[in-house]
C-alpha cells in the first residue's frame, strides 16, 4: 500500500515520503496512529500543492534575506566606547552592543547570534562586520567605533 507520511516515522521514512509499505503495518499502525494517510489522488495533489507552497515561501525568505543585505551594506553602524591613548579600547565592542545600535540608530531588529564576530572588537575606526541573514545570504555591517 502506498502511503504519505505525515509525521518521521525511524527506519521507514521522513514527513512528507511517498512510500511503498505492507497492507497490514499500514492499516495496524501507521494509519491507526495518524503516522501516515493513505496515497489517493487526492492526498497526492495535496502533498504537492503543499511542497509547491514550501518551495515559494523559502524563495520569498531567500529574496528578502538579499534586500536587507544590500540595506545593511549602505548603513555605519555608531558605537561609542572609551579609548586609551594609543586608540585601544578600555573592554569591547561585542556582537550585542552591534545589534542594540542597529535597532536604536536605524530600527532594524538583527539577532546578536547573527552577528559573526571572531573576536570583540578591541580598537577605534572602522571594522566590517560579517552578517549571516539567511543560511544562504551573508551580508556586512560597517562598524564605527568613536571615543566616548
Amino acid at each position: 500500500m502506498k502511503v504519505i507520511f505525515t509525521q518521521d516515522v525511524k527506519n521507514k521514512g521522513k514527513k512528507g515520503e511517498v512510500k511503498n509499505v505492507s497492507d497490514g503495518y499500514a492499516r495496524n499502525y501507521l494509519l491507526k496512529n495518524n503516522l501516515a494517510i493513505e496515497a489517493t489522488q487526492a492526498n497526492l495533489k495535496a502533498l504537492k500543492a503543499k511542497q509547491n507552497k514550501q518551495k515559494q515561501k523559502e524563495q520569498d525568505e531567500v529574496e528578502e534575506a538579499k534586500q536587507l543585505k544590500e540595506k545593511l551594506a549602505n548603513l555605519e553602524v555608531k558605537v561609542t566606547a572609551k579609548s586609551g591613548e594609543s586608540g585601544r579600547l578600555f573592554g569591547s565592542i561585542t556582537s550585542k552592543q552591534i545589534a542594540e545600535n542597529l535597532k536604536k540608530a536605524h530600527n532594524i531588529k538583527m539577532d546578536k547570534r547573527k552577528i559573526e564576530l571572531d573576536q570583540p572588537i578591541r580598537a577605534l575606526g572602522y571594522t566590517n562586520v560579517p552578517v549571516k541573514i539567511h543560511p544562504e545570504v551573508t551580508g556586512t555591517i560597517k562598524v564605527h567605533v568613536v571615543e566616548a
